[in-house]
């Protein structure tokens, strides 16, 4: 299936356990062909669909994406964050999506400013969820871990760690301290709104020069996912009913941020109608991938929960 003619239209999911056994995705699946395992988590995802020549730099191309001007600049992902303590430390809870406004990030950022500077870094505020560190100088980047593996987790267990580790850590217990004082978090508490008290510093890197994928296009919402489509150079549409609906084979639609119950009651009758018109793979995110064909509704024999 690498042939662009003959890839199947692919719909990218959340993990099969959130969809419990009356979801009707499940129900399909008897059906359908079980496939080999794929890429698995958001990053493994987006590797899987996407080449980059130098890894996969989030930061960069995020950057690019939103301001056009990642350069040929080293960037990382600074991300405004909810960290809770907890009594054995702390955990990171949130990671952007935290509705913050574009006036109340450059609040929030200003007194983080100095302290970036004076680590040879220049915050950037691309959009209120997504901050950027522009390196001003060359410097080695520990592996940081992106926000899908350490949320829900003990934070400190996914900070760098050793003596090269040490300058970052004391770096974002000093970013914490000043958020943690800022007015505007008082104001967000008292709006009920969680706090903004830390960065989620990760997807370190430059732009790739080259971004290779057999998708012919891709319909969703995520910035990464779409900084890659564009550096791809390939078709990129909004996930909306009517995008969805006319999806053609090659395409790639992002589902894998809604819950299952969004799914069930807003995109999965438009998916259905597609598996009668052509196949469809159902890619989840914890791995498993199902191939649905339209005359594979004939297997009404199937009925077995897999």
């Amino acid at each position: 299936m690498a042939d662009l003619a003959s890839r199947p239209l692919e719909c990218w999911l959340p993990d099969l356990q959130r969809f419990d056994s009356a979801h009707p995705v499940r129900a399909l699946l008897p059906r359908a062909d079980r496939l080999d395992n794929g890429a698995v988590g958001y990053l493994g995802g987006l590797a899987g669909y996407f080449q980059c020549t130098e890894g996969m730099p989030a930061a960069a191309l995020t950057r690019e994406h939103l301001l056009g001007d990642a350069g040929t600049a080293s960037w990382l992902g600074a991300d405004p964050a909810w960290v809770q303590p907890d009594l054995s430390g702390a955990r990171l809870l949130a990671c952007g999506q935290l509705q913050l406004s574009m006036a109340e990030a450059q609040a929030l950022a200003e007194p983080l400013k100095p302290v970036f500077s004076d680590a040879g870094m220049e915050l950037e505020i691309s959009s209120p969820d997504r901050w950027h560190l522009r390196l001003l100088t060359p410097m080695p980047l520990p592996d940081f871990a992106a926000p899908e593996q350490a949320l829900g987790e003990d934070l400190y267990e996914h900070l760098p760690q050793g003596p090269d580790g040490r300058r970052w850590r004391v770096l974002l217990n000093e970013v914490q301290v000043l958020l943690h004082q800022h007015p505007a978090n008082a104001q967000r508490r008292a709006r009920g709104l969680p706090p903004v008290n830390s960065v989620w510093l990760w997807g370190g890197g430059a732009l790739p020069s080259r971004v290779g994928t057999t998708l012919s296009g891709v319909m969703g919402e995520d910035v990464l996912l779409l900084a890659l489509a564009k550096r791809a150079g390939i078709a990129v549409q909004p996930r909306d009913q009517a995008s969805v609906s006319a999806a053609q084979a090659g395409w790639l639609i992002d589902l894998q941020d809604l819950t299952a119950d969004d799914i069930a009651a807003n995109w999965w009758p438009l998916l259905q109608v597609q598996t009668r018109r052509q196949p469809l793979m159902l890619s989840f995110a914890s791995g498993e991938r199902w191939l649905i064909r339209p005359w594979h509704h004939l297997r009404f024999w199937r009925r077995a929960a897999r």
